[in-house]
């Protein structure tokens, strides 16, 4: 297989010693993305060092109590890698310190999961292309981990985090959406963001993942697209939407085969979606990807899609530069601006990992397989 675009760390034994591993391995990229968030927080949120660690502290006891095996590997992170703990715990939670800041922006990220029913290889595909601030891509690296029970988990992260995009051995898979609502906000109790996600990861079945983000406590909104495999010659696999946020969830099903989505609500959640406040692109986004795969998928002659057509669909430029395939906009204050750092491509019945360095229009993708 072609070689991923990014350093893959692969680390084994209990969440502590993955943890530990990890943390070792990329020290010196813990390093530098903490200090490129704690520059953030100060500059985007208001908070210095010491906020800054009073809100991971929190975190930690959260993360402590609901979910201590990621816990523990977020411990042996900080361990491994010689850094504050509390400040990892921030760097995990810095969806809740950061959004909603004057400096928020209008939000990044188009998802897109099809049904091995409607794809020509019969797997089940997700793919996202992620946005973000592009100086963040020097931080970034491909988390491979094995458990002592033998489970792997391979995911996209920032340096310091244990979760993006990714997919386990189990088959089942997760793409998702930075949302906003009324209720974001860290508070006592709550777990953050990507502690959350990594959790969803660990699950080895669909009713397994729902159920994680169903009844973690949370004081940030996200979209994820789940997916698992189904098993060859008995049933074929599954994908649903979840939009979750502090205190209720709701879900999408596939339409026509497929679920795309963008950076805004879409259920009938009684919130109010921050996306009315900043506009943008995800207010098309979604919907072009649906149209986009739809033209593909013409019911009449039974075209199926494949991994090429998911690939044209995360570089279209329809609405350049604030696109499926973003690019900055150099008008955006620096702190607001975003572009597609990575692009992910799963196919979980294979257990197979892609990624293009971003905007992908002008990269091609590499993969490698858990196995």
């Amino acid at each position: 297989m072609v070689t991923l675009p990014i350093s893959v760390i692969s680390v084994s034994g209990t969440p502590a010693e993955c943890g530990a591993a990890y943390g070792a391995a990329a020290a010196p990229l813990i390093a530098a993305n903490v200090r490129l968030y704690l520059q953030r927080f100060r500059d985007q949120a208001g908070l210095d060092t010491t906020a800054v660690r009073a809100a991971g502290a929190t975190f930690r006891r959260a993360s402590i109590e609901v979910l201590p095996r990621v816990a523990a590997m977020l411990d042996g992170v900080a361990e491994g890698a010689g850094a504050n703990a509390e400040e990892l715990y921030a760097l995990n939670g810095r969806t809740e310190l950061i959004y909603g800041t004057p400096h928020d922006s209008d939000g990044g990220c188009t998802s897109i999961g099809v049904l091995d029913t409607h794809t020509t290889s019969g797997n089940t595909l997700l793919a996202q292309n992620w946005d973000w601030h592009p100086a963040q891509r020097e931080a970034m690296i491909v988390l491979q981990t094995r458990d002592e029970h033998g489970f792997e988990v391979i995911t996209l992260a920032e340096a310091g985090m244990l979760a993006k995009a990714g997919l386990n051995s189990a088959g089942l898979g997760v793409c998702l959406n930075m949302l906003g609502s009324d209720r974001d906000g860290p508070r006592p109790g709550l777990v953050p963001y990507h502690v959350l996600l990594r959790a969803v990861l660990e699950s080895d079945h669909l009713g397994a993942a729902l159920r994680v983000a169903a009844r973690t406590p949370r004081g940030a909104s996200l979209n994820l697209l789940l997916g698992q495999a189904g098993k060859a010659g008995e049933y074929g696999g599954e994908i649903i939407d979840v939009e979750v946020v502090p205190g209720d969830l709701g879900w999408l099903h596939p339409l026509d085969g497929f679920i795309t989505h963008a950076n805004h609500i879409e259920s009938a959640l009684p919130v109010r979606d921050r996306q009315r406040d900043f506009g943008g692109a995800s207010l098309f986004r979604g919907a072009r990807a649906r149209r986009l795969l739809g033209g593909i998928m013409d019911g009449r002659t039974g075209r199926k899609v494949d991994e090429d057509d998911l690939k044209a669909v995360l570089r279209d430029h329809g609405g350049y530069p604030m696109a499926i395939c973003r690019h900055v906009d150099e008008r955006d204050e620096p702190l607001e601006q975003s572009e597609t750092v990575y692009s992910v491509l799963l196919d979980l019945d294979e257990r197979r990992f892609g990624l293009a360095e971003g905007p992908p229009c002008g990269n091609k993708f590499g993969f490698t397989r858990l196995g």
